[in-house]
């Protein structure tokens, strides 16, 4: 399971080093690919995990997934991580989510999201606890029981 936020740089060739505790699930290749969810950062798929959600995606009527699925296959790339841990980023898809020098990586379960920190930092200040606790009443939790 792809859990636990951390930053790192990248090299004068756009290269990322991936987290150790990430490498197992990805094996030698990550599909990266644009955020399809209004979001500036980047998704990390394992292709197993890239199918499954392109799967999903073609469970809705073709007029609702086709710009989609177009937005995504778009920018996907299959990314090998090399011996020391890396993996190169393409200039266009690192413009796209402003990365440049560093990057915050956030696993997300099943994929990880690579975000610029200026991104990330956009986007924790939207995050509201008061805003979760709804949400997770919604599943019906019960904790301490």
């Amino acid at each position: 399971m792809l859990i636990g936020g951390s930053d790192h740089s990248l090299d004068k060739k756009g290269r990322l080093f991936v987290p150790a505790r990430f490498k197992g699930d990805f094996g030698e290749n990550i599909v990266i690919c644009a955020c399809a969810f209004g979001k500036k950062c980047l998704w990390g798929f394992t292709e197993e995990g890239f199918e499954k959600f392109c799967d999903k995606l073609n469970r809705l009527p073709y007029g609702k997934m086709q710009d989609i699925y177009r937005f995504l296959s778009n920018s996907a790339v299959f990314a090998e991580l090399d011996a020391s841990g890396r993996v190169l980023i393409p200039a266009e898809l690192r413009n796209f989510a402003g990365i440049e020098n560093e990057a915050h990586i956030v696993g997300m379960r099943s994929n990880i999201e690579i975000w610029s920190p200026e991104n990330w930092k956009a986007e924790q200040e939207g995050f509201s606890l008061e805003n979760f606790a709804p949400v997770i009443d919604e599943l019906g939790f019960s904790f301490g029981e």
